[in-house]
């Protein structure tokens, strides 16, 4: 069994409606959800806010690749278009960690392939992942430079406007809720 934390964004169209796609995309694996945030963008590049959140998923058929996979698919059926690097996108499926059932606990999985390399190699300097992270798992811990460190830590070391930007919304991406949040 795997259980993968993923990162999910949107920015364009209706992004609500783009980022409860993957809740529903991966149903039953879906182990928890964090609140949605407004965040800004990321990466120097003009655009709109995003919606992000984290989903939690686990499965005993599935590896970490096949999370890849199945969030890239989940991008591609909500028209995802790879033009800029950090640019605007429909949804982006990131997957942040993922660990390994060994007995009764989860062993991280760490990967240096450039297809999927874990844990993800700039999680710990983004607040739109560690926040939401912190909404699930608040004693999450992510390894850096070969280091386990709390996800808390990890967010006391970002900048104060990178923490302040990230903005906690009311809406939910649990079925049934409502709430639209379109770009303008």
């Amino acid at each position: 069994m795997t259980r993968a934390v993923l990162s999910i964004g949107s920015n364009m169209g209706d992004r609500l409606a783009h980022l409860r796609s993957v809740v529903e995309g991966f149903g039953e694996r879906v182990v928890a959800v964090s609140p949605v945030y407004s965040t800004p963008p990321w990466g120097g590049v003009e655009q709109d806010d995003y919606l992000n959140a984290i989903v939690v998923v686990d499965d005993p058929e599935l590896d970490c690749t096949e999370w890849l996979r199945r969030g890239q698919r989940l991008e591609q059926a909500a028209d995802r278009v790879r033009e800029v690097r950090w640019g605007a996108r429909t949804l982006d499926v990131d997957v942040i960690w993922c660990a390994e059932r060994v007995g009764d606990e989860f062993v991280a999985v760490r990967s240096t392939d450039p297809e999927l390399t874990l844990p993800h190699p700039q999680a710990h300097r983004r607040a739109f992942v560690l926040v939401p992270w912190l909404d699930v798992a608040p004693d999450a811990v992510l390894e850096v430079d070969g280091r386990a460190q709390a996800i808390t830590d990890l967010l006391d070391e970002l900048p104060v406007d990178e923490r302040t930007g990230v903005r906690r919304t009311e809406l939910s991406l649990l079925p049934g809720a409502g709430g639209s949040a379109s770009c303008s």
